[in-house]
């Protein structure tokens, strides 16, 4: 399958651990707190008046399929099709970690992706003010994880098969397989997922089934914390019910007026920068596998990576190192230096012939599981995108983006463009675009916070503030490497600010920088 020129995101230590118009209204009841709760729309009373039922966590789980044992787990039914209530439904999986002192309400986190699994996330915030003043609550976005029905594209087979594939050039045939590829994947898809459900996977129903939570959780305004792709989520929710937000914090800011090709390249040197962060810090080392002149990383890193085109290397798992899985695991490190020294140590193996910590890195990042199971979240990446963005079928264009990303990104360049490229995986696909890129305008939205930082490879900095600017938010810059941190990277200077907003709803400071 060509991949597509996107880099998947999510909170950096969930990875390390894990069409109806909405219209505000009279109430219908009140909430604990006394405030008003929204009319439903009409046509959706009963999913907007569900009672959660809380149980236990068995048969819930994220990327490690466990949860804590303080978790309480639930489903919720949604419409699939908004237009169409009164047909088939979906069950979004839901967790929760009760407040344990007066409570404001509920607090909803989503981790990112697209696709990954947002149960884990009720536990973030555990020895902060945040657990004594929040019922904390993770879901997971139709689709994904726990969530049915669920988005299955490949059998883990058909996935360990695909990983392990000579990479294509891109000579017209080596083109010609690429496309072929892609059509028998969104075949796959069809078949195994449904046309119907495939169709209604984006992030416009994602937003309205978090309304829907907001208001089975008994909450008449959402708190909600949202990073990489749950950031574009938050974004939209605030785009389409403005009145409902009481506090939005978005880190690692997905900028929805970006087209996808702006995105990806933006995405290119974002990772050339903390590839040259890296190999900076890395040739400090006398036993830095890329030597100790950084001039020349980037050359001593192509002669480790591209003889694996043609002959994997060797591993302790007998699927052996891929070209495409050493640099799926070096692009996983560097997410956050916190995984530089294991990036480090293969390198290191590598430069002796073994592929076993990169392969280690590559199933982190595609959520491979030890029994060789995998999580659906590169199926669900895969769905959603394509029905999030517009479609590339311009071959000129194709071919632009190919040449200007290798220039983007040198370390990422095999030296074998060819001007040329596949059309990407969406053009196959069997159902339209729900959504177009396009600035952010709303009025009535209280202050939200956008966190970004400096030198994050997947969602860069300046989306960050571009974002922050639509939305009329307050700033956070955080000056490090990595892809996100707030409530999760251990920096006060960050949760401090975000823990007063969530809380007492104080506005960081003008300008804070941590």
């Amino acid at each position: 399958m060509s991949t597509v020129w996107s880099e998947r995101g999510a909170l950096v230590v969930a990875v390390l651990a894990s069409v109806a118009v909405l219209g505000a209204g009279c109430a219908i009841t009140r909430t604990e707190t006394g405030q008003p709760m929204p009319t439903p729309p009409a046509g959706l009373e009963k999913f907007y008046g569900q009672t959660v039922q809380w149980g236990e966590c068995t048969g819930f789980g994220g990327r490690d399929d466990r949860l804590p044992p303080n978790t309480d787990c639930a489903r919720i039914t949604v419409p699939v099709d908004y237009a169409a209530p009164d047909g088939p439904t979906a069950q979004i999986a839901v967790s929760r970690v009760r407040a344990t002192g007066h409570r404001i309400g509920s607090l909803l986190m989503n981790p990112g992706g697209p696709g990954e699994s947002g149960l884990g996330m009720s536990s973030l915030g555990n020895k902060t003010p945040l657990a004594e003043r929040f019922d904390r609550v993770g879901f997971d976005p139709r689709g994904v994880g726990s969530s049915t029905p669920s988005i299955v594209c490949q059998t883990a087979q058909e996935q360990d098969a695909e990983r392990a594939e000579p990479q294509e050039d891109y000579s017209p045939e080596g083109i010609a397989d690429a496309e072929a590829d892609n059509r028998r994947y969104a075949d796959r898809c069809t078949e195994r997922t449904g046309k119907n459900f495939l169709a209604h996977v984006g992030t416009r129903e994602v937003v309205q089934d978090l309304d829907v939570l907001r208001a089975a959780l008994g909450d008449p305004k959402l708190s909600y914390v949202g990073y990489s792709y749950g950031t574009k989520i938050g974004s939209a929710y605030a785009e389409k019910f403005p009145e409902r937000v009481r506090a939005l914090v978005l880190d690692g800011a997905i900028d929805s007026s970006q087209d996808p090709v702006q995105e990806s390249l933006r995405q290119a040197a974002g990772f050339q920068k903390v590839f040259d962060a890296y190999t900076a810090d890395c040739a400090r080392q006398s036993d830095c596998p890329l030597g100790t002149d950084p001039a020349q990383a980037v050359r001593r890193f192509r002669e480790l990576v591209d003889p694996l085109w043609d002959k994997p290397a060797p591993t302790t798992d007998p699927r052996g190192l891929s070209y495409g899985d050493a640099l799926t695991g070096v692009r996983q490190a560097l997410y956050t230096d916190e995984l530089w020294k294991a990036l480090t140590l293969g390198l290191s193996e590598l430069r002796d012939g073994r592929g076993d910590t990169l392969l280690l890195l590559a199933d982190l990042y595609d959520g491979r599981r030890d029994d060789g199971t995998y999580t659906n979240t590169t199926d669900a990446f895969n769905a959603i995108r394509c029905v999030d963005d517009p479609r590339i079928t311009d071959r000129a264009v194709t071919g632009r983006q190919d040449a200007e990303y290798r220039k983007a990104a040198p370390f990422l360049d095999d030296g074998r463009g060819t001007g040329a490229a596949p059309l990407e995986l969406c053009t196959a696909w069997p159902v339209p675009n729900t959504s177009e890129p396009h600035r952010i305008s709303v009025t009535g939205l209280p202050t939200t916070v956008v966190v970004s930082t400096t030198e994050d490879p997947a969602t860069p900095y300046q989306a960050g503030v571009d974002l922050a600017a639509q939305l009329g938010a307050a700033l956070i810059t955080y000056r490090g490497n990595r892809h996100t941190v707030a409530l999760a990277g251990g920096v006060p200077c960050v949760d401090d600010a975000v823990i007063a907003y969530l809380i007492d709803l104080t506005e960081p400071a003008p300008g804070l920088t941590c």
